[in-house]
């Protein structure tokens, strides 16, 4: 087990370090200069002004040795400043990873406690009426676009109903959790929404094949009772290809969901990479991604070792899964 983490830890490093590259030349790619982009509203603004913002920033420098300069201030805890926010790149991403993360974090928690029960019966009755609802509803909700599926609920729920905020992060000088509560109703549910059809669709699939197998029947066959057949040995085979779908959507939750962000004003880890992409705003764009693949690989790492948890013939014995 320790070899198997070691190599992990070590892959991951690799995976940072190409991926910090690989934004830093993209970025650099970019079509607009950072600093021109800050000086163009500025009519006092004198090119001398501008080559001491370039050397400042660092714009002045070869694109390697600008890499190695961040590389070795972020080794050493310094990610930075935020050219767009004028703080430090982790002031800036610290309340918007925890907005990100109560919302994602709600909402696929939500998706898979209503997945596994829907996929579970949907595949002990194949074929059936309840199977095909379920089906009909798993392929609407996969089908609707999510920023169509926001406006519908802003339009019943804020704005006919008038139960619930249509959008923001809470009331003005609200820091509570039961405060903020209403406005994270609808982007919870629609992300939900949007979310469930697709697990229930792999809970089902999973299920189905693991009904038809030998040791099911061999289960039945002892007198076990059917419950106990599908709850406790079923699904637990079928959680392994389940865990590894969640592990894929774990990334998601500190990479945010830019299209539900947008539509209800929620400051999250989505709308900001985007932003600082179009801003230009390297130090908080590089960071964030980073994070969104540390987070990633993490979550892989979980998948791995469920998968030891789900079944005992998975092994990491000489640093193997």
């Amino acid at each position: 087990m320790t070899r198997f983490l070691a190599s992990r830890l070590l892959q991951a490093l690799v995976v940072l370090a190409l991926m910090s590259l690989a934004v830093t030349v993209l970025m650099a790619l970019m079509p607009g200069d950072p600093v021109d982009m800050m000086l163009a509203g500025n009519p006092r603004a004198t090119p001398a002004d501008a080559a001491r913002l370039k050397a400042l920033y660092g714009l002045d420098r070869p694109l390697l040795e600008r890499y190695w300069h961040w590389l070795s201030a972020a080794l050493s805890g310094d990610f930075g400043y935020s050219r767009l926010y004028a703080q430090p790149v982790l002031t800036v991403l610290g309340p918007r990873l925890l907005n990100t993360l109560v919302l994602l974090g709600a909402s696929m928690a939500l998706s898979v406690a209503v997945a596994l029960p829907l996929g579970v019966y949907a595949a002990r009755r194949p074929h059936g009426w309840a199977d095909n609802v379920i089906n009909l509803f798993c392929f609407a909700g996969i089908s609707v676009p999510v920023f169509w599926l926001a406006l519908l609920l802003i339009l019943l729920f804020a704005v006919e109903l008038q139960w619930l905020p249509a959008s923001g992060l809470g009331p003005v000088g609200g820091e509570s959790l039961v405060e903020r509560l209403p406005y994270l109703v609808l982007p919870v549910a629609s992300l939900t929404l949007a979310s469930i059809g697709g697990y229930t669709r792999y809970v089902r699939a999973a299920m189905m094949g693991e009904l038809r197998q030998d040791y099911v029947r061999t289960a039945r066959a002892k007198g076990l009772g059917e419950s106990r057949v599908v709850w406790r040995h079923a699904l637990r085979n079928a959680l392994i290809p389940i865990v590894t779908v969640v592990a894929l959507e774990f990334g998601v939750l500190f990479s945010g969901a830019l299209v539900t962000e947008t539509m209800f004003a929620w400051p999250g880890m989505g709308k900001l990479i985007y932003d600082s992409i179009m801003g230009n705003d390297l130090n908080v764009a590089l960071v964030a991604l980073l994070f969104a693949t540390l987070t990633t690989l993490v979550g892989n790492l979980l998948a791995d070792i469920a998968y030891a948890a789900l079944d005992p013939r998975v092994s990491f014995k000489g640093g193997e899964g």
